[in-house]
């Protein structure tokens, strides 16, 4: 029997174990949200693009001892830079104008969490680095059964590339520890839960349930 992609479904697309590293999944209001406010979406997508990009840049300059975080970190960048101006684009062809919109509480929310002495920083960085791609790529995944087929195929293509990312990340987090990192993994994926089932004011694309 030939499986095509219409007979797949949403965690189908996601890489081995991520769904276990994610301590939930984003609730169906999240989705409902996101199908109206299509607009929005793209442009906060946007800007998760640049930042993931300039993450990366960051750890390039601070780590410069560390010869496969800076391998990966390079690679990511130009990757994220690469998505941003496909999202730049795919606006651009759909009419939405980029602009400035305020920052989720998200990616804050996980970084108060990180600790402030090395080596623990950069294992917390890398930990929360790969939570912010996994719940990227849990979201896409649940998004495109929802999209029409050009949105469709281009997250269908992100899912693979933010999976990698995920991996990546969390591969360099055990890298750079001294010893396990599995307490505080559960611990920042707690944290990440708790933000992604709060209820949130302001829609993004990493925000929690629409109040």
């Amino acid at each position: 029997m030939t499986v095509t992609a219409a007979d797949c479904t949403p965690n189908d697309l996601l890489p081995a174990g991520l769904l276990e590293f994610l301590y939930c999944v984003t609730p169906d209001a999240w989705i409902d949200e996101a199908l109206a406010n299509p607009e929005l979406l793209l442009i906060d997508h946007a800007q998760c693009e640049k930042k993931a990009a300039s993450t990366a840049m960051s750890l390039l300059y601070r780590y410069v001892d560390q010869p496969l975080l800076l391998s990966k970190m390079s690679q990511l960048a130009r990757e994220e830079l690469l998505h941003f101006e496909q999202v730049v684009k795919l606006m651009e062809a759909r009419g939405i104008a980029y602009r400035h919109i305020s920052a989720s509480r998200y990616a804050e929310g996980l970084r108060r969490h990180v600790r402030t002495e090395e080596p623990g920083r950069l294992v917390d960085i890398l930990i929360v680095g790969a939570l912010i791609e996994a719940r990227s790529c849990e979201r896409f995944a649940r998004l495109i059964p929802h999209l029409d087929d050009e949105l469709a195929k281009f997250y269908r293509g992100l899912v693979k590339s933010e999976g990698r990312h995920y991996e990546d990340y969390l591969m360099l987090a055990r890298d750079a520890a001294s010893g396990a990192i599995d307490d505080r993994v559960a611990f920042l994926a707690a944290r990440e839960a708790e933000l992604i089932s709060m209820p949130d004011t302001a829609f993004r694309f990493h925000s929690g349930v629409p109040a």
